[in-house]
């Protein structure tokens, strides 16, 4: 019986000694642990930016003028011309003039007396110029229009035609010492003024034209 009993409690103790044996080794900070790492971290590739040459602009194509811009263009100056009063023509132009429904071209002047800049001259002298009318329908008319009135000597600074009264009102370059009317001549503007004729009324030395 006695010997049972010291049996069981070395067996008892052998027990003990194993589980505390056990424990000891798990609690061994000597073991290595295994630890997790964190995969790297991928960057995206940066794709490259076009960088914008902003030092040198862009040339545009430039297209001339066609012809219908040409018409629109003559249009809008004959119209701008209307309404100051003035109708401008070079020597040899030719303009229709839609708000009179007239053709009128300056076919050349025909005098220019005129006193020449810088000389003292007893008279002012008068410059002609001959312009050809026409209307929608209307044959063609040739006028003398002068930078004076003179019925004397012939000169009308007005003349009417179909309705209208033409004056001449400017003409350009003014002859000098150097440059006289032969000198000029292809070279000369003019600019004309040409109002609504008043019923009953015609220009001073002057018959209406139609």
């Amino acid at each position: 019986m006695i010997h049972r009993v010291m049996l069981s409690t070395f067996g008892f103790l052998a027990l003990v000694t194993c589980k505390n044996q056990a424990i000891s080794q798990n609690s061994n900070p000597s073991e290595k642990t295994e630890v997790a790492t964190k995969p790297p971290i991928s960057t995206p590739k940066s794709t490259p930016v076009k960088s914008t040459n902003t030092s040198e602009p862009e040339m545009s194509t430039g297209m001339p003028p066609d012809k219908a811009a040409i018409k629109q263009a003559e249009a809008e100056s004959n119209q701008q011309a209307s309404q100051t009063g003035m109708v401008y023509l070079k020597e040899g132009e030719k303009k229709f003039l839609k708000e009179y429904e007239m053709n009128i071209t300056f076919k050349k002047m025909a005098e220019d007396s005129r006193c020449p800049e810088g000389v003292n001259c007893i008279w002012a002298g008068v410059a002609t110029a001959e312009i050809e009318v026409m209307g929608l329908a209307t044959r063609p008319n040739i006028l003398k229009i002068s930078t004076m009135q003179d019925g004397n000597r012939g000169y009308a600074k007005s003349q009417d035609f179909n309705g209208y009264q033409i004056s001449l009102e400017q003409v350009t370059p003014n002859t000098t010492s150097d440059r006289g009317f032969k000198a000029l001549q292809g070279t000369y503007k003019i600019g004309i003024k040409i109002k609504k004729q008043e019923p009953g009324k015609t220009s001073p030395n002057n018959t209406t034209t139609k």
